[in-house]
């Protein structure tokens, strides 16, 4: 017989990458872990992970089970706030994707606030991870990326990207800048972003290959390094304010679309009524 914890373990394994981070997440010895995933594997009759020394990845077994056990365990979180009663209800569960600009976080929160709204818990992290936690039914909803052949979604927003240079650059008038005219710029990596990858390939095409002044995964603390004169970044649009202006990058295409992303184990009609919802569509 399957036990819940197995499933847990199973999940975490897949959601940390690897066994020792699981064990952590899960509050157990690795050892543990380990004996709960054989166990597993033996009721099953089935090798769920390759291991190496480096990784581990799914086996075609693993992956069918992978897409049901996510399933099982958003229902038994769904039942547990039933049970739990009116006061879980009441709170949301959000997740925000870490690369929204702050200010745009701090506007929701604000509105949300002055609405009367639910009881929030917040959790930052990255699409992929937001994306995990919605499928096990950790989060209810998140602010994030939303992309085509996703599951319940309402678009927010779309925006570009942008160079973010501080108010008093030579270039900061400019309703745009080309890669070759940061070629001697201090860049700042912001190591969370989306678009790192495809950053790179443009300035690499047009020969630039920039110093780098520092690597973040706050973009609060990007934020402060561009206005003081560090270096520049690319950044998402809605990242312009204070001490900060982002002309467009020549040639750089690039969109995405926010927007909110719900639980499958939820009714996203009843949430789609509440005041963080409102709150977050009132600023699209």
């Amino acid at each position: 017989m399957i036990d819940r914890y197995h499933l847990r373990y199973f999940l975490a394994v897949i959601d940390r990458g690897n066994f020792s981070r699981a064990a952590e997440a899960c509050n157990v010895s690795q050892p543990t872990l380990s004996v709960g995933i054989a166990k597993l594997e033996k009721t099953l009759g089935q090798t769920l992970f390759r291991r190496s020394n480096r990784r581990v990845e799914l086996t075609h077994a693993g992956t069918l089970l992978a897409e049901q056990a996510r399933r099982i365990e958003a229902g038994f979180l769904a039942a547990e706030r039933v049970v739990a009663g009116s006061a879980a209800a009441e709170t949301i569960r959000l997740g925000v994707l870490g690369s929204i600009a702050p200010g745009w976080i701090e506007r929701v929160l604000r509105a949300h606030r002055v609405a009367g709204g639910e009881r929030l818990e917040l959790y930052e992290g990255r699409e992929r991870e937001l994306s995990d936690r919605l499928a096990s039914g950790r989060i209810d909803v998140a602010l994030t990326i939303v992309r085509a052949g996703a599951g319940a979604h309402d678009v927010v927003a779309e925006e570009g990207y942008a160079m973010a240079l501080p108010t008093f650059h030579p270039l900061a008038a400019r309703a745009s800048v080309a890669a070759e005219e940061l070629a001697s710029e201090a860049m700042i990596v912001r190591r969370h972003c989306e678009a790192l990858a495809d950053t790179s390939r443009h300035f690499t095409a047009r020969g630039v290959r920039p110093f780098f002044s520092a690597r973040t995964a706050s973009d609060e603390r990007a934020l402060r390094y561009v206005r003081e004169g560090l270096g520049v970044t690319l950044v998402p649009q809605s990242f312009a304010g204070d001490g900060v202006v982002c002309p467009r990058l020549d040639g750089f295409d690039l969109t995405r679309t926010l927007g909110l992303a719900y639980a499958p184990h939820l009714d996203a009609a009843a949430l789609r009524g509440s005041a963080l919802v409102r709150a977050v569509e009132g600023l699209g």
